[in-house]
């Protein structure tokens, strides 16, 4: 623990070169002659989880600290789904299972896929993983080869490019600013992709900026991908359950029937469900696919916990109409942070479709002043400011790929995010 410490503290220090990061680290926990790895040395620590950590080692110091750095829900996990972990058990549901899931969560999938997507898979094109990083780290690792290309948008969440790295690939990152709306267009997909293309990593609704691709705008892609058979998609649809003013989600494997033999759908339950401590990732796609990360599964990790499956069964075919009642409250408070953001000099923030985030940018205080003489000279400097000046914890662009920004997530009381946004507005109106 006192390792993790030192490391958050350093991290924060080292805000214009991330690549630092793992040497401080390591530093820091001197004795053991060991020394890491060079797949362990092309990846970075979770800037999100640093800020997380950084944010709550200040609160136990005693600082008021608001904490918008988090990326999971602030609802509890609903009742039905904890009584179904109680009820698994005490029935001794508590042995090993099938090392990428039970039956039953295997069967629960398919039907979820087929009521909610509309999309057809049998048990053998299912897996269960400990997470959807998880699920991203077994795909990667059971595919990809020195020199293989990723297209990664950006803003991307913090894991795609590493995961990507650590297998020895290459992720190409394309840009898609707020001019965009932090959608990736077909002509930026088309010039990206070259014969060492394996993977496109789609994510909608985005962690990190709510951004969600329609219908037309994912047929839009699909006809592009359709010409580059050599590509496959990974559909990060981890947000689906959390969208706003009528949007209607659908994943690029239901809209694009062409691509379902190349495509990944990946969901889990830890956002709709607010599961993210259960640790349950799954995704549908071909049978040698989902076979290759089985194999890959039965020696790191094997099957998921146990009980964790039996409360993903229930949760994905119990009652399922608190969902929009959680997005309606998630709806209230992103209008009340956009609303408040946008009302602040030299921030521009589009509205998200989904998720629980926010991404504002601000490239019109790029080069200000803090009242102790400081410049803001990035969104690393911008986020340091704010936690040390207003208290508030957020997410600098840089970690996402795209700057100068911020991600907040609004998974907190609308109390909290009330103040939180008087805290910024009065630390950027400091700024000279």
């Amino acid at each position: 623990m006192r390792c993790a410490g030192l490391f958050v503290r350093d991290w924060l220090r080292m805000r214009k070169d991330r690549s630092k990061a793992p040497a401080l680290f390591f530093s820091s926990c001197r004795g053991n002659p060991m020394q890491t790895s060079a797949a362990l040395d092309r990846i970075q620590p979770s800037a999100t989880l640093a800020m997380t950590a950084r944010a709550a080692e200040l609160r136990a110091e005693g600082v008021d600290v608001i904490g918008l750095g988090a990326g999971e829900p602030d609802f509890d996990t609903p009742d039905f789904v904890k009584e179904a972990a109680i009820e698994a058990i005490r029935s001794g549901k508590t042995k090993y299972t099938a090392v990428d899931g039970t039956p039953e969560l295997k069967a629960a999938i398919v039907t979820k896929f087929k009521r909610d997507n509309g999309l057809d898979y049998a048990t053998n094109q299912v897996t269960t993983n400990v997470g959807g990083k998880h699920t991203l780290f077994n795909a990667m690792v059971a595919t990809l080869n020195p020199g293989d290309e990723v297209i990664v948008p950006a803003p991307y969440w913090v894991s795609y490019p590493d995961v990507v790295q650590f297998c020895s690939g290459k992720p190409v990152i394309v840009q898609a600013g707020p001019e965009q709306r932090y959608k990736l267009n077909p002509e930026q997909l088309e010039a990206a992709i070259t014969p060492k293309t394996k993977w496109l990593i789609l994510n909608s609704p985005s962690n990190p900026t709510g951004a969600a691709y329609s219908r037309d705008e994912l047929r839009a892609l699909g006809e592009v991908l359709e010409r580059h058979p050599h590509v496959w998609v990974f559909a990060d649809d981890m947000y689906e359950h959390i969208v706003y003013d009528g949007f209607e989600f659908a994943t690029i494997a239901q809209v694009c029937p062409s691509l379902y033999e190349r495509t990944l759908t990946v969901n889990g339950c830890s956002k709709a469900y607010a599961m993210t401590g259960w640790r349950i990732g799954f995704a549908g796609g071909p049978p040698w696919l989902i076979k290759a990360m089985a194999k890959l599964q039965s020696q790191s990790t094997s099957n998921p916990c146990s009980i964790a499956q039996a409360a993903a069964v229930a949760a994905l075919t119990g009652d399922q109409s608190f969902l929009k009642d959680r997005a309606a409250a998630f709806q209230k408070r992103r209008d009340l942070v956009v609303g408040r953001l946008n009302a602040m000099p030299g921030i521009t923030c589009p509205n998200p479709e989904g998720a629980f985030y926010v991404y504002p940018a601000f490239a019109g205080l790029i080069g200000k002043t803090t009242p102790k003489g400081k410049v803001i000279d990035s969104d690393v400097a911008m986020v340091g400011y704010l936690l040390d000046e207003a208290r508030v914890a957020a997410v600098q662009g840089e970690a996402f790929g795209l700057s100068p920004a911020m991600r907040i997530s609004y998974a907190t009381s609308d109390a909290l995010l009330t103040e939180a946004c008087n805290r910024i507005e009065e630390a950027l109106s400091a700024l000279r």
